[in-house]
Formats: structure tokens, sequence, C-alpha cells
């Protein structure tokens, strides 16, 4: 565990070393109030349900621009190699590199509070829908984060890590939509639904916080790190 932290503050530091964390940060918080107030001011409810409707649109571009440099920058400059040589285990820097860029992305939603606060001031809030779409938020962070950890160490390239990583999470987004589902034999139907990160991301947006949708993501995300683990062994190899 020791080594997975000094990974975690080593890729935490990196990230606000460099302005274009803050970048990330501002861009985020404008685009997504933007698009929260465009609305609300139209449709006169106290409720934050447009602005978890577009979360996951906004991470499928925000979350692949943080994970595309976390390994392929360290192939690009050559610091793989020093790295893997060092003493600690693949899963360490896996775990490292995720907390890292999780509490990146956690950091960045959290600066979200005024959007909660001022409708507390505006009238009577229901905070159960925002409580399930926060805790959705995180949880689908996290699996778009694993996604784009996997992808990145895949890639040579950062820009090509983005556009994969940015593809592979928009398809498991979708695939349990009723467009795809519709396009399907019965028989599979089911199976589509369960495994679209969507679905269980909607269930959370209602408020309503289900265990089964909260090990869903567990699953995602750890299969995911697992894959990017083994990667790196069979990269050794």
């Amino acid at each position: 565990m020791r080594n997975t932290l000094i990974i975690f503050r080593k890729e935490l530091r990196i990230f606000f070393d460099s302005p274009i964390a803050y970048i990330f940060i501002i861009a985020f918080l404008a685009f997504s109030n933007w698009l929260f107030f465009r609305s609300f001011f139209i449709v006169g409810q106290i409720s934050m349900r447009d602005y978890f409707f577009f979360i996951p649109w906004i991470f499928l571009v925000f979350i692949p621009a943080v994970t595309m440099r976390l390994w392929a920058e360290e192939k690009k400059i050559g610091t793989i190699e020093v790295l893997m040589t060092l003493p600690v285990k693949n899963y360490e820097v896996v775990l490292g590199k995720f907390l890292a860029s999780f509490s990146f992305v956690m950091i960045a939603l959290a600066l979200s509070f005024s959007l909660p606060l001022t409708l507390f001031f505006l009238g009577d809030v229901d905070f159960g829908p925002i409580i399930g779409g926060y805790v959705g938020a995180c949880f689908l962070g996290g699996a778009y984060l694993a996604i784009g950890l996997f992808v990145s160490n895949l890639a040579e390239n950062q820009i090509v890590a983005f556009i994969i990583a940015a593809l592979l999470s928009f398809a498991l987004f979708i695939i349990g939509e009723d467009i795809v589902l519709a396009t399907l034999p019965n028989s599979l139907a089911p199976t589509f639904s369960f495994l679209g990160l969507g679905k269980h991301f909607v269930s959370l947006q209602r408020g309503v916080i289900d265990s089964r949708d909260l090990i869903y993501y567990v699953s995602v995300i750890g299969f995911f790190l697992f894959l990017n683990t083994q990667s790196i062994e069979s990269r050794k190899w």
C-alpha cells in the first residue's frame, strides 16, 4: 500500500504542477454550469436533473483527456522503463495512477457544490436525486477513468489514446439504451441492458441508490484495472 500512495502522490502532484489541470477544471465547471443554467431558467424547476443528464456526455470528453497522458506520456519520454524496474508491483502502479486521476476528477466535480447550494436558497429541494446523481457521477467517472487508463497503456500516442478511450466509453454507455436494445434479439436484450453504463447511472440519478448498481460499477472498474495490470505484465515479457 505504501508504494501505491507514493505513486498516487506523485501523479496527483504532476496534475497540479501543470496549468493544463486548472484549465481542465475551469473548462469543466464553465461548460457544465452553462448547460445547467441554460435550461434552468427556461424550465423553472428547482432540480439538477438536467445537470446530471449532461454529466455523462461531458465526462466522455473530459475524462479521456485526463487519462490519455497517464501511460502514453510515460512511453513517449521513456520513463516507463525506469518505472517498471523499480521495486513496485504492477497493480500498485495501476492503482496509484487510477486513484490520482480519480481524485482529480472528484475535485472538479466537488467544485460544482455551488449548484445545489443555489437551489437550496431558491426554494425547497429534493436532495435525494441530487445525492444519487453525485454518487452516480462518481462511479461513472471511475468507470470511464479505468477504461481510459487501460487504453492509454495500449496506445503509443496521447491523441490516439483519447479517441479510443472516448469511443470505447461511449460504446459501453449506450449499449443499454433502448435504441440499441431495439435492434437486438430478445434473448440478448437483458444482457446488454445490464452491461450498459448509462442504465445504471440513470437509476442512481433518480435517487435510488441500489447496491446492484454500485457493485456493477465497482466490477467494471476492477475489470479494466485488471486488464491494465495484465497488459503491463505482457509488455514486460
